[in-house]
């Protein structure tokens, strides 16, 4: 099982532990979730917006969905907007289109991450593709996002 080279990379260079599973293909968090049988709030996904200024990436629980105001405001940009899917391409090349890891930081992209995601025992995010899952302690996901900035900026989506 391999994942991104950029991903191995950056987590061998901090000597993050986690563990890799597969699971059915899936095309969606949801689907991913249930395939893999982990609760939506510990999948962590990312969220790639952009402006003028270049992309920008949110990390945010899976049943959560970024409020952009309360982003762009806690960023300091303020004509943010969901990156187009070429764009995203072109960053996150070794990547499979959907399936972009939450930490950014390994492609150099700016991270920020949802405080959400600090309720939770353990943290799985998307390996590159869609068969793949990362599963880390949330003590190892505590120490890779460390150094990138937190905040509060994500909401349950109205039914």
């Amino acid at each position: 099982m391999s994942i991104p080279s950029h991903l191995s990379s950056y987590l061998d260079q901090r000597g993050a532990h986690y563990e890799i599973s597969t699971h059915a293909r899936s095309h969606s968090s949801l689907e991913t979730a249930r395939c893999a049988n982990v609760s939506l709030g510990q999948l962590a996904k990312s969220v790639i917006l952009e402006d003028e200024r270049g992309c920008v990436m949110a990390v945010v629980p899976a049943d959560r969905m970024v409020m952009l105001g309360e982003f762009s405001r806690f960023v300091g940009r303020h004509r943010l907007k969901l990156a187009g899917e070429a764009r995203i391409a072109a960053l996150f090349g070794d990547c499979e289109p959907g399936a972009i890891p939450p930490v950014g930081m390994a492609w150099g992209v700016p991270t920020i991450v949802d405080d959400e995601l600090e309720s939770n025992d353990v943290v799985y995010m998307e390996g590159g593709d869609h068969e793949r899952l990362l599963r880390m302690s949330h003590a190892q996901f505590r120490a890779l996002m460390r150094a990138q900035p937190h905040g509060s900026f994500s909401k349950t989506p109205a039914n």
